[in-house]
């Protein structure tokens, strides 16, 4: 793609990881909202059950991380925030319908990793007492390799952890100094090897770029290591330079952070050597194996996504969030918990709950979701498909997310997608710049609630 075209589109933009976007979330949405809606969901679409665990724990704080961490704490407070994240799973699945089938936990962070795998088994005790896994549930872990020994995979095997998602970052020393990160404590191929001897069904490998001391040459030679070690699934997460949020990004700048232009050269080297490598192309980061799960759903037109990232239809359950900072992603809201710590878990001492802040959606802004994720992950809408799905007429449809076919002109004429009268198709190129074409069906987006990293 002509690197002109994808600067041209190279502006400030959600994520879409939810709709409205985080930046939404406000503080009238509390505990009792919370309580009601866990109860309402039972009766909501997906049936699934999907569990989020957040560990806001690091040994080491990375420059770049965006995420709600703190430092790795004495023994006592660990022991009170596991006895916390328990008494919350207790109060939410008291109010849950437990026969309803779970089809996906995860654990982030933070790093989950950092704590030891006698905190995890416990809390997953828990967990596996007290819902019905599917035959195919996946049961993931956000890992630092810095952090995992090998007889670590062994227990998490056994604990019913079928993928991980090595944080890899970036293969070159220098770049890993310069943004405080330490690497794998084992060789790539060791841990990887161990993972397929447990019979883990997934390895996932992500990278960043974007970041201090990469250039194009040298990304390009971290992703051709990651090629060889053949990952079910790889990411290659653009940065999003957010020193407004996270302070510790302005460390970056001192030693001096990629051109636009090399940053663009960084994605293509990437795409260009993945796809080659007969990789797909999912969504705007991601990439997997024809055979994966998540490359047929996307040729299904069935892929989805939460905070979580890309999964499938099958694996999708309205998202239940336990522990600090954690977001509970349902049919018809979002709800967050206490971000500190000693906050959180004091409220749940108190009653089982932590919520704090939130978003519940209109029935207009669950039709605009609707919207936004079948662009985001599948490139793809059906107007009369989607209006029938909501009982609304075509045209009450495009009018709710603003539709206007002149805003789409200048992606058509950059080949970017074709539009016919009912539907809307993203081509190739088209997933370099999803963000931006997800926007232009974003009225909400009019209101400026917050600034964003640039889109591509």
């Amino acid at each position: 793609m002509n690197t002109d075209v994808l600067q041209k589109y190279n502006k400030p933009g959600p994520r879409y990881t939810s709709y409205p976007p985080a930046t939404f979330f406000h503080e009238g949405v509390n505990t009792e909202n919370y309580r009601n809606m866990v109860v309402h969901s039972n009766h909501d679409h997906p049936e699934n059950i999907s569990i989020y665990i957040h560990i806001p724990f690091c040994k080491k704080f990375c420059f770049f991380c965006g995420c709600n961490t703190s430092s790795y704490p004495h023994h006592e407070m660990l022991e009170k925030y596991i006895d916390a994240l328990i008494r919350e799973i207790k109060a939410v699945s008291a109010l849950l319908d437990t026969s309803r089938p779970l089809t996906q936990i995860h654990w982030g962070g933070g790093t989950p990793n950092a704590i030891d795998p006698g905190w995890v088994k416990k809390v997953m005790d828990v967990l596996l007492h007290t819902f019905r896994p599917s035959p195919k549930a996946e049961i993931a872990m956000e890992c630092n390799p810095a952090y995992l020994e090998l007889e670590d995979i062994d227990q998490l095997a056994a604990m019913g952890f079928n993928r991980l998602s090595l944080g890899i970052q970036d293969y070159d020393q220098h770049v890993l100094q310069l943004v405080n990160r330490e690497p794998s404590l084992h060789p790539l191929e060791k841990v990887v090897a161990r993972m397929k001897q447990n019979n883990m069904e997934g390895v996932n490998l992500d990278l960043i770029y974007g970041l201090p001391g990469q250039t194009p040459e040298s990304f390009q030679n971290t992703v051709k290591q990651a090629l060889e070690i053949s990952p079910d699934r790889l990411v290659t997460f653009s940065y999003a330079h957010v020193p407004w949020v996270k302070s510790a990004q302005k460390k970056l700048e001192e030693s001096g952070l990629p051109t636009a232009e090399e940053k663009l050269a960084m994605f293509e080297v990437a795409y260009n050597l993945l796809t080659q490598n007969g990789y797909t192309a999912i969504g705007m980061d991601h990439y997997a194996k024809p055979k994966d799960e998540l490359a047929i759903a996307l040729k299904n037109n069935n892929l989805h996504r939460n905070f979580q990232g890309y999964c499938t239809r099958e694996t999708t359950g309205q998202v239940y969030g336990f522990g600090a900072t954690s977001i509970s992603q349902l049919q018809g809201g979002y709800y967050q918990n206490h971000k500190d710590i000693n906050d959180y878990i004091e409220a749940i001492n108190q009653n089982g709950f932590a919520t704090v802040r939130g978003y519940e959606l209109s029935p207009k802004d669950i039709i605009r979701r609707t919207i936004i994720n079948e662009i985001m992950c599948n490139g793809y809408l059906n107007f009369p498909q989607i209006a029938s799905r909501y009982q609304i007429s075509t045209h009450e449809l495009k009018s709710l997310v603003g539709f206007n076919e002149e805003k789409l002109k200048p992606y058509i004429d950059d080949g970017l997608l074709q539009l016919k009268e009912d539907s809307l198709e993203l081509l190739e190129n088209g997933f370099l710049v999803v963000r931006n074409i997800a926007m232009e069906f974003d009225p909400l987006l009019e209101q400026s609630k917050g600034q964003y990293s640039r889109t591509v």
